[in-house]
């Protein structure tokens, strides 16, 4: 299981990135992202502090990126937090989807898909539109593991084989029992109807593959 939207201390989690790390290695996965919750207020401090660990990238027991999740940002300045993020040193810029558990405003999906972002998570009820710009612009659309948000995990499937998006599923982990393993997602997999669970393992891994390049 690679699992690229997690969060930390340094957001609204409940461990370190040390923490957490070990915790998913100890689960038997091969690779993540701290992906913090983020806005203009705390871009540059959750970066500053995930950079520090990038020179010890190599000694971690898995493979880790260090990005952010922006959220909640009003959809006309989104742009300009992804532009932030990535100045600030995200390898990965997730974004906080209109998922019907949480009033994220109208607009949010369309606005982040025309960003250079890797992932839209939990999208909601995610519109036509939204879909074709997903699947023009490669932006992976997220099938969760978390609570709320993975009511919609059935909808968001059956749009994306219609629309000919790809996906990718993740836990979106606060806390310790929010951590899921290769056996948790199989089973996330199935219950969102997607019958190739491979190829959701497979997006995860030329993701992560690609962004390591990079770094």
């Amino acid at each position: 299981m690679i699992d690229l939207h997690l969060h930390s201390i340094f957001s609204d989690g409940e461990l370190l990135p040390s923490e957490l790390i070990r915790r998913m290695a100890a689960l038997g996965n091969e690779g993540m992202a701290i992906t913090d919750h983020a806005d203009f207020s705390n871009i540059p401090q959750i970066m500053e502090a995930l950079n520090k660990l990038k020179e010890h990238r190599d000694d971690y027991e898995l493979k880790v990126l260090f990005g952010v999740e922006i959220t909640h940002v009003p959809p006309k300045l989104m742009g300009k937090a992804v532009e932030l993020a990535l100045k600030e040193g995200a390898e990965i810029v997730v974004v906080h989807g209109e998922t019907i558990a949480e009033p994220v405003k109208e607009g949010t999906n369309f606005s982040a898909l025309n960003e250079e972002i890797d992932i839209l998570a939990h999208p909601g009820l995610i519109d036509e539109k939204s879909l074709e710009l997903a699947a023009d612009n490669k932006v992976f659309l997220e099938i969760s593991s978390r609570k709320g948000h993975c009511l919609t995990n059935g909808y968001v499937a059956k749009k994306a084989e219609e629309y000919g998006c790809m996906l990718i599923l993740n836990s979106d982990a606060h806390s310790p029992s929010d951590l899921i393993s290769f056996k948790d997602a199989e089973a996330v997999s199935k219950g969102a109807g997607i019958e190739d669970f491979e190829k959701l393992l497979e997006n995860s891994q030329k993701l992560l593959k690609k962004k390591l390049k990079k770094v």
